[in-house]
């Protein structure tokens, strides 16, 4: 996932979770899905390692 479809998706999924705790105030239930929306949000707007290319390793002649 490169940089811009990486924010954009984290800060959709924060703002839902947000939505979500908000409406859900009363029933606590749904504040789980909210703190998870949240959560994974966070996790997809700062993950950087998924953006380093490993390079491939050749044995001898083959390609």
């Amino acid at each position: 996932m490169n940089t811009l479809s990486r924010t954009i998706t984290g800060i959709i999924a924060i703002i839902l979770g947000l939505v979500i705790i908000m409406d859900g105030y009363t029933k606590p239930v749904i504040l789980i899905y909210g703190i998870f929306f949240i959560i994974i949000g966070i996790v997809i707007l700062f993950n950087k390692k998924e953006d380093d290319i490993e390079k491939i390793k050749t044995k001898g002649g083959e390609k």
